[in-house]
């Protein structure tokens, strides 16, 4: 895989990363104005937990036709957010991000009072254009070809947790306008976390809890179980095992877990990356065929945080949907949203059952 560093006209960083080498010297002829982000986050005081305020972001592209696409090679006349005219992997910094590392301010507390601590949003978000197809989907893409998005994100985790201030690396992918998504080009995103996540934070903490007791791996007994029963499993390689988790909150849901305790991508082997590959491409053509349409879907890494706790961290990918059925959607409503109880339409075994099925 080759690695091309460039600029954009507004100096935002673009990413090559090619299978076979390439010149990319092309330029970007866009006039644009500098980013211009405000993100500040907040500390909920009852929670204890972060909030991010983006304001700026309401100007982000929204719904543009086929032929604007911005994350499609540029053409003559017609320029995008990548200059040149094809492309394997890409990766760029969002000109609409959600933290920046521009962002400028000091630590504060809201109303200077005191109670509810506020920090600048600095960070980092990056687009990843896993193809240059505009009409295609992670799903088509070719084992090589997801074993060079697989680098591309190790590379760019690797990078993001060296920058300052950055805590915890998040690469993930949001597909089909049930989740929300507004550019309907096959991409993924990487948020680079000035803090811990919630739900990270709290699996480390369920994850020393567990070690303490047993002087194990909480997920690593989690795996050996559904490996051993196998109920839940819908794929499985040399190095990787996909399941539904057995306390699933999604109509569907799947893990891809590694068999060997890592703590983010760049601690992949070759030989994982590549397994990778092949479990994770029959995961998403299960699931393309489950209702016999594309699934809307959100699959994100969890990776160990940047600074702290890396030890208790099992890498490990999840992926899950708010389709429970061709045509109907679960709503978070009272008990989900105002309480956070899932309650679930269909058991974890049903939902195996059903993707091993398709």
């Amino acid at each position: 895989m080759r690695k091309t560093v460039r600029q954009l006209a507004d100096g935002r960083e673009i990413i090559y990363f090619d299978e076979t080498p390439a010149e990319r010297n092309a330029a970007d002829t866009r006039d644009l104005p500098p980013v211009a982000a405000t993100s500040e986050i907040r500390r909920d005081p009852l929670t204890g937990e972060w909030v991010a305020m983006a304001a700026h972001r309401q100007t982000r592209t929204y719904k543009p036709p086929a032929d604007l696409c911005p994350l499609c090679p540029s053409k003559p006349g017609k320029p995008s957010e990548i200059p040149d005219a094809d492309y394997d992997v890409v990766v760029f910094e969002n000109r609409f991000p959600s933290f920046s590392q521009g962002v400028v301010g000091e630590e504060s507390t809201v109303d200077g009072l005191g109670l509810v601590p506020t920090a600048p949003g600095r960070g980092r978000c990056e687009v990843v254009c896993f193809t240059s197809e505009h009409n295609g989907s992670f799903a088509g893409l070719s084992p090589r070809k997801v074993r060079t998005v697989v680098d591309a994100w190790a590379d760019r985790t690797e990078f993001l947790s060296g920058l300052d201030g950055v805590e915890q690396v998040f690469p993930f992918e949001n597909r089909g306008e049930e989740i929300g998504v507004t550019l309907h080009h096959p991409h993924g995103q990487i948020y680079a976390y000035p803090f811990v996540t919630p739900k990270t934070a709290r699996m480390i903490e369920v994850a020393r809890a567990y070690e303490a007791e047993h002087g194990r791996p909480v997920l690593g007994d989690v795996l050996a179980a559904e490996r051993k029963v196998g109920i839940r499993v819908i794929a499985e390689g040399e190095h990787w095992t996909a399941f539904v988790p057995p306390a699933a909150r999604w109509p569907v849901q799947v893990q891809v877990v590694p068999h060997r305790q890592v703590p983010d991508i760049p601690a992949l082997t070759d030989a994982e990356r590549d397994d990778f590959a092949e479990v994770y491409l029959q995961v998403l053509k299960r699931c393309d065929a489950l209702y016999g349409r594309p699934l809307p879907y959100i699959a994100g890494w969890h990776q160990a945080p940047v600074n702290q706790d890396r030890e208790l961290g099992w890498l490990h990918l999840e992926l899950f949907s708010v389709l429970r059925s061709k045509d109907k959607l679960k709503y978070l409503a009272g008990s989900e949203s105002g309480m956070a109880v899932w309650i679930n339409d269909a058991t974890p075994e049903q939902i195996a059952e059903r993707l091993r099925g398709s």
